[in-house]
This record gives structure tokens, C-alpha cells and sequence, in this order.
């Protein structure tokens, strides 16, 4: 890039910059949800070549998380020692490796072993990227900055099914995860070669990071880990189970709940940006947060009393805003909350955590609706996580404007 006498990128040239780092980190973010979401629509034809019984499909994704969830904290400490840029390329090319390999597998070990590397390589993306977008955007930008990124793991549920069913008809279940693979490790090196660690030519300073142990020990960082598991539990919670909730409990056709599901992602991809926008331009997170979670809440109980497909598609948009909206917002907060210093940090150990929520909730729902048979109990269910969330974000003290970013 273009410097001046004192080595420092010019003021436009880093405005327009970084707008480069954020396509990287958005097209990464892109790529590793895509590489995650791709055994739900191989799993019945790899398991069929494989020899695994259909209980046995789901081991891979818990595999896959297991790793994931490790290196979300790990991913985030790596960010602030060595910088997102090495992070995320590290990221980037360890899971393009392991994916490829994946499409080589011929055996449940072979492939629980591929699966937690392919977690451990994806559990850093998320920090790293935080830490970029955290480094390159002041507080009066980031929030729209959150939520372009945040769009990519709303979008990679629908890219994922409209790219892989084709792709796995075309090369095979083996040769989809090659091409993801190839795809993934090309984004890592744009990672490498493109993106800077912060918009000035200085070097690093030697000083470490501050310690972590206080930052576990913040109000501010300790109710957003609370926050955020209780909104993953209604958000993850509902999108297990909202299509079989659908079916079984009001008899619409496989057909019409996804209809229904899709217009819920809609609402999600153009929520995500306009929330974040809005952010920067109020300065007020903690309440649009609060606004959203009680939104998700009570749409969730309304769509426990909701019995025809109109009635669904209605409420859908709505109920969308509620289930993904919160994220770019709590990822302020988080790194506001921590500080540029520690931003990958705090947000890798509470994505960490947050992800706890979505492993847990799953198989509560399931208990609750085997044992009621009531879809409404089991919206109840979800709606708790949501209405906790709000209860702890009124104890959030919102961060002082002045802070520069």
C-alpha cells in the first residue's frame, strides 16, 4: 500500500483497505461454515459407501464440535498473541487441508479423526476475525462491520444447500469435499497475502497482552457468556427443531417448514447488517439486544400457538430477526467489553461457551416433546433461553463513547 513520509498508510487508503480485510474475513467465515454444514446433505450417500448405520451419521458432527469448541478459546488467545492475520491464515489452510483429506476417508475412525482436526483448524476463524474487524473498524463502524460478517453463517446454511447437492451429483460425496478443500486453502492464502493485522506499518509492540484472568473476572464479559449461551440455546434449539416441529406437530409438509425456515433466513441475512447499522448510528447495543431477545421470546410463544402454514409464513420474518439478529450486537459488546488487546480472546472464549448451548439444547427439546407431545411446551422450552438472555443484558453497563477503537 501507498505510504507516507512517516510510513503510515494514508487515512483514505485505509478507509478503503479495509474493506479488503473484511471481504477476506467475510469470505472465510463463508467457506469454514460451508465445510461444516456439507455432511448434512452427504451423510445418507457417504454413509451408504462407508457402511454406517444411520445413528451413526451423526458422530462425525459431534465430532466436528468437540474440536470446534476447544479451539474457539485457543483460536482467540492465538489472535491477540500472534495477530488475526496469522490466525486466520493458519485457520484457513489447516482446514482446507483436513477437508480434502476427509473426501479420502473409508472408515467411522478415519473420519472422527478428520472431523475433530477439521473443528480444531475451524475453531479459530470466528476470533481472528473479530480481532481484524476489531483492529481495522473504529466503535463507530464496527457494528455494520459484525454484521456483514455475521451474514456469512446465515448465508452458509443456504449456499450449502443449493452448492452441494450439485456438486456431490456431479464429482460424488468424496470429490465435494476435495473441492471445498482446494477452495478453502486458496482463501487461505488470500488470507496470508492480503490482510494486515491493523491499518499502520509500525511494528507490534513488544509488551504481551494483558492477562486473561481478570477479563473472566468482568461483570460486563461474565453476563454476555450468560447472554449469549441463553440466546444459542432459543437459536440453535429452534433451528434443530423448528422443521420437525412443523411436521409432526401441525402436519405441514416437509415442503412448507422449509419454505417457512427459509423465510426465517431471509430475515436473517438482511437483519444482521441493518442491526449492525443501526448500532453505529444509536451507540446503544445493550438495548437493541435487550429489544431483540424479547422479540425472540415472545415470538417463539406465539409460534407454539400458530396451527396453518400461512399463519407460519406470517410470523416467520419476525421470528427471524429474533433467532440471528442478536449476534453482530453481542459481538460489540464482547470486544468492547475486552478491550482491543484482549478482543480475540474474550470473543473465542465465549464463542466457546455460547456453542455450549447449542449442543445441550438439541436433546433437551427432544425430551421435552417425546414426553408432552405438545409443540408449544417445546417453543416454551426455547423461549426460556431468550428470556434469560434479557434478564442478564439489564446488568450489562453499557461502554463509555469515547473509546477510539
Amino acid at each position: 500500500m501507498k505510504t507516507d513520509t512517516n510510513d503510515r498508510p494514508s487515512m483514505a487508503l485505509a478507509e478503503r483497505y479495509r474493506w479488503i480485510v473484511l471481504l477476506i474475513c467475510w469470505l472465510s467465515f463463508l467457506i469454514s461454515f460451508i465445510d461444516r454444514l456439507t455432511w448434512a446433505n452427504v451423510a445418507v450417500s457417504a454413509g451408504a459407501s462407508l457402511g454406517l448405520s444411520v445413528a451413526a451419521l451423526g458422530v462425525f458432527v459431534t465430532a466436528f464440535y468437540v474440536g470446534y469448541v476447544i479451539c474457539n478459546a485457543l483460536g482467540g488467545v492465538a489472535s491477540d498473541r500472534i495477530g488475526g492475520r496469522l490466525t486466520l491464515t493458519a485457520s484457513m489452510l489447516s482446514l482446507g487441508v483436513c477437508t480434502f483429506l476427509f473426501g479420502f476417508t473409508t472408515s467411522i475412525l478415519m473420519g472422527v479423526v478428520l472431523q475433530v482436526l477439521m473443528g480444531l483448524a475451524a475453531g479459530a476463524d470466528y476470533a481472528s476475525c473479530i480481532k481484524l474487524i476489531v483492529s481495522w473498524f473504529d466503535r463507530g463502524s464496527r457494528g455494520r462491520a459484525m454484521g456483514i460478517l455475521l451474514i456469512a453463517s446465515s448465508l452458509g446454511v443456504t449456499a450449502t444447500n443449493a452448492i452441494v447437492p450439485t456438486l456431490a451429483a456431479s464429482f460424488g460425496w468424496q470429490g465435494v469435499y476435495h473441492v471445498l478443500g482446494i477452495i478453502t486453502l486458496c482463501i487461505g492464502v488470500l488470507a496470508f497475502v492480503l490482510l494486515r493485522d491493523r491499518p499502520s506499518s509500525e511494528p507490534i509492540a513488544s509488551a504481551p497482552p494483558p492477562p486473561l484472568w481478570p477479563l473472566l473476572r468482568d461483570r460486563n464479559v461474565i453476563l454476555l457468556g450468560l447472554t449469549g449461551f441463553a440466546a444459542f440455546w432459543g437459536t440453535w434449539g429452534f433451528t434443530f427443531w423448528a422443521n420437525a416441529l412443523m411436521i409432526r406437530g401441525h402436519g405441514l409438509s416437509a415442503v412448507e417448514a422449509g419454505f417457512v425456515m427459509s423465510l426465517v433466513g431471509v430475515a436473517a441475512i438482511v437483519g444482521k447488517p441493518l442491526m449492525g447499522l443501526l448500532s453505529d448510528w444509536w451507540g446503544r447495543p445493550k438495548w437493541l439486544t435487550i429489544g431483540i431477545l424479547t422479540l425472540f421470546a415472545v415470538m417463539l410463544l406465539v409460534f407454539g400457538t400458530l396451527t396453518d402454514r400461512l399463519a407460519f409464513q406470517i410470523a416467520a420474518p419476525l421470528l427471524g430477526i429474533g433467532v440471528f439478529v442478536y449476534s453482530p450486537l453481542l459481538a460489540v459488546m464482547v470486544a468492547e467489553a475486552a478491550g482491543a488487546a484482549l478482543a480475540g480472546s474474550a470473543s473465542g472464549l465465549l464463542a466457546g461457551f455460547w456453542q455450549l448451548g447449542s449442543v445441550i439444547v438439541p436433546l433437551v427439546v427432544g425430551v421435552v416433546f417425546q414426553a408432552t407431545g405438545s409443540f408449544m411446551v417445546a417453543l416454551t422450552t426455547l423461549a426460556a433461553g431468550p428470556a434469560l438472555g434479557v434478564v442478564c443484558m439489564l446488568f450489562v453497563q453499557e461502554q463509555k463513547s469515547s473509546d477510539a477503537g
